[in-house]
């Protein structure tokens, strides 16, 4: 394969990478400081701090490049995705593959900066973020496959800290993978008509009239979750506070998805304030209270 990026096509790859809709990279980051800030039970070291955060960025602008590169058939025909550069002829799907290479490998680069076995542990980062896109193929659960691949950083951020993967960071894992499922399956159901129609899997599709029952169960249970892993680490009434705070959060974005499909949008966006404020919740438990 020859080279094909070129420089002056850079305003089509930003767009491709989704450097334009940060959402992705917010819904990726947070979760990636929770564990960050709970492995390291206060503020992690500067430097782990910077390569999980680049790493983020990296590792979800190669996930949207092998996203439409899987898409590139199906985005055509589905009105949310049309314009998309590969969808609309702007990017070559070679150029689309030597991009996803460029950016692995520029993830790779941070490796340096971490022990054998968080760099060993990051083989399933990449193994997660290639498959997800190739899954709505085959099931009705890409979004689980999303959510594994949105949590991975926090078992590399508790190798990374504390050359351990204690119960904490599992519960933690599947607390996120709840979530993940959850939000996702708003942003599902922007596009289901679209979906069914050219045979993509989602579960928009699978939980069909059930969906705002099964969103609103896994939130709870997200929350559960967050709940006992704050009892783990030990953490006190401001990071509770911080999940009672979510209580109203989930209720709006139920209240924006019953208006419209395309409200559903709106609800998955607001995921982003989730996220934030859990964050804030076990910094200022860990700082405050200490």
């Amino acid at each position: 394969m020859s080279w094909q990026l070129r420089r002056t096509n850079w305003p089509y790859y930003r767009q491709l990478m989704r450097l334009d809709k940060p959402i992705g990279i917010y819904l990726l980051l947070w979760p990636t400081w929770w564990a960050l800030w709970l492995a390291a039970e206060g503020m992690p070291p500067l430097s782990l701090w910077l390569v999980f955060t680049l790493g983020v960025v990296l590792m979800r602008s190669a996930g949207c490049v092998i996203n439409d590169y899987a898409d590139r058939n199906f985005d055509g025909a589905v009105t949310r995705t049309r314009l998309r550069p590969l969808a609309a002829g702007k990017v070559t799907s070679a150029e689309a593959l030597q991009l996803f290479i460029v950016l692995l490998l520029l993830a790779a680069t941070l490796l340096l900066f971490l022990n054998w076995q968080t760099a060993l542990l990051s083989l399933g980062a990449v193994v997660l973020a290639s498959l997800y896109p190739f899954m709505k193929r085959y099931t009705h659960l890409p979004q689980l496959v999303l959510g594994a691949a949105f949590s991975w950083g926090m078992p590399m951020a508790f190798m990374a800290i504390q050359l351990q993967l204690p119960a904490q960071v599992w519960w933690l894992y599947l607390a996120n993978l709840c979530w993940t499922v959850a939000y996702d399956t708003y942003y599902a159901m922007v596009d289901q008509p679209d979906d069914e129609q050219v045979g993509i899997k989602s579960t928009a599709i699978l939980f069909g009239r059930h969906g705002f029952s099964a969103i609103l169960l896994l939130q709870g249970a997200t929350l559960a979750l967050l709940w006992y892993v704050g009892q783990l680490a030990g953490l006190g009434w401001l990071y509770q506070l911080a999940l009672l705070l979510c209580l109203p959060l989930f209720a709006y974005q139920l209240k924006l998805a019953r208006q419209s499909r395309a409200r559903c949008f709106q609800a998955f966006l607001h995921n982003h304030y989730v996220g934030l404020v859990v964050f804030v919740g076990i910094v200022a438990d860990l700082l405050l209270l200490a």
